[in-house]
């Protein structure tokens, strides 16, 4: 799988595409540029794309990971995913539509499917285990996907998470080793963002789709376990992040009641930023204090953009 998305890719020490792959070509169990800088696809199928000397940035660890995929595979944000799979047809769609009927031979029986008609693929920056990524991809059979992650341990379950996504190892706040343009589709799902790169990486036609957490977003929780609560301003700065390099194209919410046992909620407290502030004892002991199950509210807002005009 990793062959079909090297002409997404680009060579993280040069940062320029150098070959006629988009800068990394195949070689064996490497990715290499035709300046020779060399990268190895791990055992467990990823590749990290980290230009060599950046500063250590383990991201979350086993523990967190662990959590999330199985919280996630419990079925307990299957709706938020289907919801945000359901975002991102619509826009792809359209994108499709205005590029007209694709030029490419249609693939034979035992190939995949190639790129759509946009020459693009989606990018999930911050993608965590890819189980987003993987719901949007479900519902675009002639895409690739490429999972951006920082934490080798979310990785190697990304690596997994769809037959159609590749897990890249790289860190979201520095530049991204995608090419200019290559994506028609960015996800970004509680993740760091950096609005430059995802301009540059974004297709003409392209969208990206920002999903972060509203005001009372598992307000059950926060107060009860000391959790990280929302930034009341939290819209007003993802705004001014994003507004110098996209335009807002649509918006909707998304809300739900969980029913969570206390292995749930250990799993969900556990998984997010919050954790790297709590001592397992202490959350083990609020959480004895809950109702068992408890009732707890998600609440997101799922962001639509397109492109802003490039700066002259």
């Amino acid at each position: 799988m990793i062959d079909d998305v090297l002409s997404f890719l680009r060579c993280p020490q040069c940062d320029q595409p150098q070959c006629d792959q988009g800068g990394l070509g195949r070689t064996g169990g490497s990715l290499r540029c035709a300046a020779g800088h060399c990268f190895d696809i791990a055992r467990a199928g990823y590749v990290s794309l980290l230009p060599a000397g950046s500063p250590r940035n383990a991201g979350d660890t086993a523990a967190m990971v662990q959590a999330r995929h199985a919280f996630l595979a419990a079925g307990y944000f299957a709706g938020l995913a289907a919801a945000i799979a359901d975002a991102a047809l619509a826009p792809v769609s359209r994108a499709d539509a205005a590029a007209g009927p694709a030029t490419r031979p249609a693939p034979g029986p035992t190939t995949r499917p190639a790129p759509g008609p946009a020459g693009g693929c989606v990018v999930d920056v911050g993608a965590g285990t890819g189980y987003y990524l993987a719901a949007v991809l479900d519902q675009l059979p002639a895409r690739v996907g490429l999972a951006l992650d920082i934490s080798k341990s979310a990785l190697r379950l990304a690596a997994k998470a769809h037959p159609r996504a590749v897990a890249i190892g790289c860190d979201a706040w520095r530049p991204l080793p995608v090419g200019d343009g290559a994506a028609d589709l960015v996800l970004n799902v509680f993740a760091p963002r950096q609005g430059a790169e995802l301009h540059r990486i974004l297709g003409p036609a392209g969208c990206l789709l920002v999903t972060t957490p509203s005001a009372d977003h598992l307000a059950e929780l926060i107060g009860p376990l000391r959790m990280l609560a929302v930034d009341e301003r939290k819209q007003e700065r993802l705004a001014g992040k994003l507004s110098p390099y996209f335009e807002l194209a649509g918006e909707r919410e998304y809300q739900a009641a969980l029913s969570l046992d206390h292995q749930a909620v250990t799993a969900l407290a556990t998984m997010g930023p919050s954790y790297w502030h709590t001592e397992p004892a202490a959350l083990e002991a609020r959480i004895s204090r809950l109702a068992d199950p408890v009732e707890v509210t998600v609440a997101v807002r799922i962001a639509s953009y397109c492109l802003a005009p490039r700066p002259a």
